[in-house]
């Protein structure tokens, strides 16, 4: 459909969708299949689709200048949505799912953390990190749970670059973040109709994983309380500092310190789960990377420079976001009645933009099912609001740069020393939650290449 075309319908008329006769289909498909339920409607009925299950109606958008006009020309009129609302039973008001001016404080908080010169300080604590992990690896025997490994590695890159912490003894934090998603997942396709108190096991883990959020939130800050850091630039001396300015309580500190655990290692290990998996299907791609990698880097650890020079590594990485984008949804509540794409919306209606549809738009991905890192190395680029990995508008995610830095040195590195192979027979599906997961895991062979060069010499 083209911009020209958005604009033909009358401006009270409602955009196309399935009818109310597939509402059981429709149901099936949000608990069991909210990718093909995104996917299959967009393909139907077009760029602006509404979707209506039982009581409540839900506004697809799929098209870049209808992206652009949700997130970011009339951002202020669409808060945060489905998903995101449920899980603040667990992230409280952190930056995720905060809205107004209690967001727009929280991100001048953090905003200083995230700047580039500090980023790029940030290039050999990453490359250690990843060092060690490569190493760990190498060491296996048997197949290893690599997202398992890549949740450890965020996190501990997080840890040590944003907090100026250890999070090495934290090991329930990957599982805790897991509950707190399939709890928030659930309250929402349920239009959280289940009461809170029903003790369903899912149930029971959110509480428990809460629980645990909370106090390693707590221990967090106690910890940075009796050890300051002066001047410090790390997010947990600058959520102090402004606590004691602005008078912001505990609770609030807490809140802050939990989103940023949970969105600051879940995409970034998703994406390397991701492209560990395509990379193995795509063995051309992994004796490019290879290639690279030992031309660049030769037996040293990579540089904040390096990533300029990079180039192959730095596509795999956008293409592996643009077929699995960690973040799939980008749900929003429109506060006041609104058109898009000459349909009318109104007021409290869900409005979704969905990454994982608008990167497989055929209108500007050619054979988009194909995974190509070559879209990302041409001069020729889709348009802006075409390739969303990070969101967009005045909530694009904050740390994007070091969540590329992080995927591009982990990719360089294990594609220099290593081969990772699914284990045989392992079926890999994607699970969307709050991010777009590899169902079940990922179990990987590790075979270090030196160990293949020598057998073969």
């Amino acid at each position: 459909m083209t911009g020209s075309q958005h604009e033909a319908p009358a401006a009270r008329t409602a955009p196309p969708g399935p009818p109310r006769r597939a509402t059981f289909r429709l149901l099936k498909q949000l608990f069991t299949d909210r990718l093909a339920l995104m996917g299959d409607n967009a393909e139907t009925y077009g760029d602006v689709v509404r979707i209506a299950i039982g009581p409540k109606a839900m506004y697809l958008v799929n098209h870049p200048d209808l992206a652009k006009h949700v997130l970011a020309d009339n951002a202020a009129n669409y808060h945060k949505g489905i998903g995101l609302q449920e899980a603040r039973r667990a992230l409280g008001d952190g930056l995720l799912t905060s809205d107004g001016e209690t967001w727009r404080s929280q991100r001048r908080t953090i905003q200083p953390v995230f700047q580039p010169k500090r980023i790029s300080r940030q290039a050999s604590v990453v490359a250690s990190e990843v060092d060690g992990l490569i190493r760990r690896l190498a060491a296996h025997d048997g197949p290893v749970e690599i997202l398992h490994e890549m949740t450890g590695l965020t996190l501990g890159v997080l840890g040590k670059t944003l907090l100026d912490a250890e999070l090495g003894g934290y090991e329930t934090l990957g599982h805790s973040f897991e509950a707190v998603q399939d709890q928030a997942m659930f309250e929402a396709v349920t239009l959280s109709m289940v009461p809170q108190w029903v003790p369903l096991k899912k149930q029971l883990e959110f509480r428990t994983a809460r629980d645990d959020l909370r106090r390693i939130a707590d221990e967090l800050v106690d910890q940075r309380l009796a050890n300051p850091v002066e001047n410090g630039e790390d997010v947990l001396s600058r959520l102090i500092a402004s606590g004691s300015e602005q008078g912001a309580s505990r609770e609030r500190m807490r809140d802050e310190l939990i989103t940023l655990l949970l969105a600051g290692h879940e995409t970034t290990a998703s994406t390397l789960g991701w492209a560990f998996h395509l990379i193995d299907e795509h063995p051309e791609v992994g004796e490019r990377l290879h290639a690279e990698a030992t031309e660049v880097l030769g037996d040293r650890l990579p540089e904040h420079e390096d990533l300029r020079r990079l180039t192959y590594t730095v596509a795999v990485v956008e293409e592996v976001m643009r077929l699995y984008p960690p973040v799939w949804l980008l749900p929003r509540i429109a506060q006041a009645d609104d058109e898009i794409g000459g349909y009318h919306v109104p007021a409290g209606s869900d409005v979704v933009v969905v990454p994982y549809t608008l990167h497989r738009h055929p209108e500007f991905w050619a054979d988009a099912e194909r995974f190509d890192p070559e879209r990302f190395t041409s001069a020729e680029r889709p348009p802006r609001y075409a390739y969303l990995p990070f969101g967009a508008g005045p909530r694009f995610c904050i740390g994007n740069s070091l969540g590329v830095m992080e995927a591009v040195f982990v990719l360089a590195m294990a594609a220099r020393d290593l081969e990772l192979r699914k284990v045989p027979g392992k079926v890999v599906e994607p699970e969307a939650m709050l991010s777009l997961r590899v169902r079940g895991g990922l179990p990987m062979t590790v075979h270090p290449r030196a160990a293949r060069v020598r057998k073969a010499a």
